[in-house]
């Protein structure tokens, strides 16, 4: 059976940084990188256009799209198959309604939803310390980010390191 995991939460919650811990302690954990049309950070994404989306749109091929930061971000199904063949994708989502779309899209995987979070103070500084510029929009969302009841795990990275919280996840993977 093929796996993955979705890690959701707030924006600085901790999602990169577990992504990272589950690598190394089995490579097989790898970032799957969302299609990402428009402006601001590039890493961890796979840059393409507002047309390439559309394309995809109409093909039926996106799971699930959304707009924030004056960009649009999206789950591909081709993408996502391949990933789950060849190892464990982690997405990063912040939408309660895209946990959702993914699961009832590869209905074949066995999903582990971990709801990744921080108190908002927390999440301030580590947004101020990543990019000054843009920490109000990220607040924002921060604040718009839905807490989730019933995931298969609950973090809270202010007070789990997150190679306890990647061995945490692996554990019960």
């Amino acid at each position: 059976m093929t796996r993955g995991v979705i890690l959701y939460g707030p924006p600085a919650a901790g999602k990169d940084t577990i992504t990272e811990a589950l690598h190394r302690l089995d490579p097989r954990y790898g970032l799957f990188r969302r299609l990402k049309a428009g402006a601001g950070k590039t890493a961890g994404y796979r840059m393409t256009s507002r047309a390439a989306l559309g394309e995809l749109r109409e093909s039926g091929a996106l799971i699930w799209e959304n707009s924030r930061y004056d960009a649009v971000y999206a789950v591909d199904r081709p993408a996502l198959l391949d990933h789950l063949a060849a190892g464990y994708p982690v997405l990063h989502l912040g939408q309660v309604e895209a946990i959702d779309a993914v699961i009832k899209a590869m209905p074949d995987a066995n999903w582990m939803v971990v709801y990744v979070w921080c108190p908002r103070d927390i999440a301030e500084k580590r947004l101020t310390a990543r990019n000054p510029v843009d920490v109000e929009d990220r607040l924002k969302a921060w604040d718009q980010t839905v807490p989730i009841e019933g995931a298969d795990l609950t973090i809270d990275t202010a007070e789990t390191a997150p190679d306890n919280a990647a061995e945490g996840i692996h554990g019960l993977f």
